[in-house]
């Protein structure tokens, strides 16, 4: 549990990071398949697609870690 802990860690500064300093990824936000309603005095966007993606990738990272723990 503990190594788990120290890379969930070091991942959340790596990404607190990337934030902070405005690192971007290409195209993340702008997927096909992400709501974007534009009207006059309304805006409303959700980024159905780049979500979907985020989680995947998440599930796979979090199957990594439980692959290489043995369990």
């Amino acid at each position: 549990m503990g190594k788990l802990l120290v890379i969930l860690g070091v991942i959340l500064i790596v990404v607190g990071l990337g934030w902070h300093f405005g690192i971007r990824i290409p195209h993340l936000g702008n997927l096909p398949g992400d709501i974007h309603i534009q009207r006059e005095n309304f805006s409303f966007y959700f980024p159905l697609t780049t979500c979907i993606l985020i989680s995947i990738l998440i599930m796979g990272g979090m199957y990594l870690v439980r692959w290489f723990n043995g369990n």
